[in-house]
Formats: structure tokens, sequence, C-alpha cells
């Protein structure tokens, strides 16, 4: 991996003495120096890649591990519904579901967050509010990116002024795979900056559109190295979402980031992910990869509708034996 040449340097301990973007700024000087330093990233090994993935998903977890993992992912959903029929009602009783995941069953944790278009963004706090659960809102023409960067920038604003804590943008893949890099890198920042100080940015790669491994670690690095809190895999909107050889590699870079920087990147694969089985192979892949600390909500999470759910009947099962009826839970 090449050493940024850092424009500040670390602290004792690794911690930045400022921020990525003024600590990547010879790196983002020009097209040109952003460029060769991304092309300078190792090649993928994608035969490698796919094959550690495939190997790390066949670990099993005895029951005890199961109960917490099981927890573990459910408080590191954030529960979404992006849909053009969504009504103040739907998001009230989505918010009340992410409070309280099973109304049996207050023990059970929260959710992380809540996910909605920024119209939505006030009505879900309200349906949140005093519990901890976050709201995050998609923003930047979601999910395709096409606008230009003024529309884009109203969209957070509007969806930071409504209360949102969180931003899940998407990135301009058109200018990404026509390697205009300071482009996308320059609306990160736009981006981040209009986030101001209450509201943590997650960017959103559309990995399925990127076309190789090699892409995705450029695009990780970039939406690093111009400020993003987490980098997230998919919108849920295409054909490819997360895997766990893409969310494996954004793993990588994230560890690798920080091993460089002092600064920790939060990772959310979104989309495809639906089953307990699922959750618990990227639980694993966390651990296997970045480490424990990243094994938090502050720094992981599982973009997912019908993934809580299923978690949520596992849950039960494992508590009493047995599976509830097909009422145990809501539908989403």
């Amino acid at each position: 991996m090449p050493s940024p040449k850092l424009s500040a340097p670390l602290e004792q301990g690794g911690t930045p003495t400022t921020s990525p973007a003024k600590a990547f700024a010879d790196v983002t000087a020009s097209d040109s120096t952003l460029r060769r330093f991304l092309h300078g990233l190792p090649g993928v090994d994608a035969v490698g890649l796919e094959a550690r993935a495939a190997s790390l998903g066949t670990r099993s977890i005895k029951t005890t591990a199961k109960a917490y993992a099981i927890d573990l992912a459910i408080s590191m959903v954030d529960l979404t519904t992006l849909e053009g029929a969504d009504t103040p009602g739907k998001v009230r009783a989505l918010g009340a579901k992410a409070v309280h995941p099973d109304p049996t069953d207050r023990t059970s944790p929260t959710t992380a967050a809540v996910c909605v278009y920024p119209d939505m963004v006030a009505v879900a706090k309200e349906a949140v509010a005093g519990s901890g659960v976050k709201v995050a809102s998609v923003a930047t023409a979601f999910p395709a990116g096409r606008a230009a960067l003024g529309v884009k920038l109203a969209d957070v604003r509007d969806a930071v002024a409504a209360g949102a804590d969180e931003i899940d943008m998407v990135i301009d893949r058109g200018a990404f795979l026509a390697g205009d890099y300071l482009k996308v890198y320059d609306e990160i920042t736009a981006v981040k900056e209009a986030c101001g100080t209450s509201a943590r940015l997650k960017v959103i790669f559309e990995t399925g559109e990127l076309s190789t491994y090699d892409n995705i670690r450029r695009a990780s690095w970039l939406g690093m190295m111009a400020g993003a809190d987490f980098i997230k895999t998919s919108t849920g909107k295409v054909a490819v979402n997360a895997t766990p050889a893409n969310t494996l590699l954004m793993l990588e870079a994230v560890r690798d980031f920080r091993a460089q920087t002092g600064v920790q990147v939060g990772v959310k694969p979104a989309g495809g992910i639906r089953t307990t089985k699922d959750a618990v192979k990227f639980l694993v892949l966390v651990n296997e990869t970045a480490g424990q600390d990243w094994l938090d909500n502050h720094w992981f999470r599982f973009g997912a509708s019908s993934l809580l759910n299923d978690l949520l009947m596992q849950r039960q099962k494992l508590a009493t034996g047995r599976y509830s009826g097909p009422d145990y839970v809501t539908v989403d």
C-alpha cells in the first residue's frame, strides 16, 4: 500500500492533527497526483479475495456466541424504507419498530438508525425521539446521483436542517468510471462541509456499478481521503449490492487507512443481506479483517429492511426453543 504524503504529522499514538482532507492535500492537489496515488494502490487478487471471503463465511459459532451476535447485529441495523410510496404513517411505524424491535421483549436492543428520504426526516426524528436511535437520510439525488452539485448540496442541507444525524450520499459513478477522480473527491468534500458538525457522512459507491475490485479499492480510499465517516457498498437499488467479497475489500481499506493515518472510518454493507446467517458471516468478516474496534454500531452497520425480522425470529428461537408463528414480527 503506498504511503500517502501527509500535509500534517500524526500525533503520538496515531491520532491525526488535522482532517483527512487536509492531510492528503498534496495527493489531491491535482487530477494527476490523485490519479497517480489511486492507481498506485496494489491491484486486488480477485481469486484470493473471493476465496478468503468464502472461507470466512464457513466459520460456525456456538449458541452463546450466536445470541451475542444476533443482538449485536440488531444494534447495527439501519432500518430502511426508501420507496416512492413512503408515507408519514409508514415512517412512524418504522421508527416505532426501530425503538422496540420486539414489543413483547423489551430486552431486545434498539436498531442503530432508521434511514429515510430527506422529506421524511422530521417525521422519523419525532418517531424515535429520546430513544438513541439515529435518523439517517439519503441525499445527493439518491440513488442515481444525477444532478448538479448545487441541487445535491441543497438536498443535504434540507436533511440536516430537518434533524438528520447521518447523511448517506451517492458518488457520481459516471465521473469515477471516466477517471474524473478529482470531481468525485470535490463533491464528497463539499457534502461533508454541508453536513456541518452535527451529521456523520456515509459515502455510497454502488459497488455493483464499479465493475472491478480495483475500482472498489480506489473508491474506498478516495472516499476516506475526502472525509467520509463511513464507506458504504450500495444503494440497494441495483442488481449487485453488498457481497462478502466487496465488503471484505472495504474492511481491508479502512483497516489500512487507520494504520497509515490514525483515522477510523466505518463500513456499511447494504442490500441483499436478509438472514441471520448472512449477518453472522459479515460480523466474522469484520472481526477477522478490521478487528474488534469495528464490532460496534458506531463503526459498522447493515443497510437492510427485511434482515431485522429474521434476526428477531432467530432470537426468539434461541430464547424459547421454537419459532413463533408468522404474526410474531411486523411486515415492513
